[in-house]
């Protein structure tokens, strides 16, 4: 029998859950696992791990099908732009970043005060961009600057 309750399976409504296209599933589903303290709820076809409050699905790439035409699912290759990322929102942000670097995570750079957050990046072993952060400034309404003006 399956426990609804594990799995991405709402009885009302719905839930939010990121799907990942990765290269090797073993690989990330042990990284989503290890790293953010996830629970495995399948292994494979799709991998799904549960985090925090959502859940992450993994499966490899493909072509098209009949309810995709004309999508291939591909994981991130070296150097590719990022349109999305999954954004990880921690209580405190030191706390984390130790535990995640003990764990094998490769951070962009160390956690930097942002005025409304203090954030940093990683990637997982596929590419994805994850953000990770922690709200301090904005809990006193303090935000981060706008965005420099980019047309001259």
């Amino acid at each position: 029998m399956v426990d609804r309750d594990r799995l991405p399976a709402p009885e009302r409504g719905l839930v939010l859950t990121h799907f990942l296209t990765v290269r090797d599933v073993a690989r990330s589903r042990r990284f989503y696992a290890d790293v953010f303290g996830g629970e495995v709820v399948l292994e494979e076809n799709p991998a799904i791990v549960k985090v925090a409050n959502t859940w992450i699905i993994m499966n490899p790439g493909g072509g098209p099908t009949p309810d995709k035409p004309d999508i291939t699912l591909t994981p991130p290759e070296p150097g590719d732009p990022v349109s999305a990322f999954m954004n990880v929102r921690v209580a405190d942000i030191a706390a984390f970043h130790a535990e995640a670097t003990a764990r094998g995570a490769e951070f962009l750079t160390e956690p930097i005060d942002r005025k409304a957050e203090v954030r940093c990046y990683m990637r997982d072993p596929d590419g994805h961009l994850i953000e990770v952060g922690q709200a301090t400034g904005m809990l006193e309404g303090v935000y981060a600057d706008p965005p420099a003006d980019r047309s001259t």
